[in-house]
């Protein structure tokens, strides 16, 4: 198969995987995300192809797709693999910049649900911070903020108070 044909392949399962994503047809979603890398490890090395990349937004697909199925651990691993990359390179793009704030609001999803409520905390707040960066008309900016201070809020709630922060009873008084 010639590597233009298999490139073809791989962004319309990638779009394919988007749309399920989207529908919540959340299985077939994480079959066409893991049917589009498949397809990209037969192209060559040494064709001019970002592997990486492509690799980069099919695990940030494949994160919310898996934590959807409610498949934590596995979204974790996928998100942490999607944002290897985007750690690295940033945001190059401005679908790419929303497919990084994606990994890692699917990151923060996956350690909450495992019980990892301080790891979760930080990558909610890291998550919040990237959406009052970003620039451009972004419609479903003020949803996403929304939920991310619920999360927040409600982490916050469940993690018990820290000890050193807290006064004796006499310091109250003096």
């Amino acid at each position: 198969m010639k590597p233009l044909k298999q490139v073809a392949q791989a962004y319309m399962a990638l779009s394919k995987g988007e749309r399920g994503l989207q529908e919540g047809a959340f299985e077939e979603a994480v079959s066409e995300y893991q049917r589009a890398m498949a397809v990209t490890r037969t192209i060559p090395q040494e064709e001019v192809f970002d592997h990486e990349g492509f690799d980069a937004l099919c695990h940030a697909g494949l994160a919310s797709a898996l934590g959807k199925l409610e498949q934590y651990e596995e979204s974790l691993a996928s998100a942490d693999k999607a944002l290897h990359y985007f750690n690295r390179r940033g945001e190059l793009h401005k679908e790419a910049g929303k497919q990084w704030i994606a990994a890692v609001m699917s990151r923060a999803f996956a350690l909450a649900r495992t019980g990892r409520s301080g790891d979760a905390l930080k990558a909610f707040h890291t998550v919040s911070e990237m959406i009052a960066d970003r620039k451009g008309d972004w419609p479903e900016k003020e949803k996403l903020q929304k939920t991310v201070s619920d999360n927040i809020a409600m982490l916050q709630a469940s993690m018990p108070e820290d000890k050193a922060k807290r006064k004796a009873w006499w310091e109250f008084w003096s």
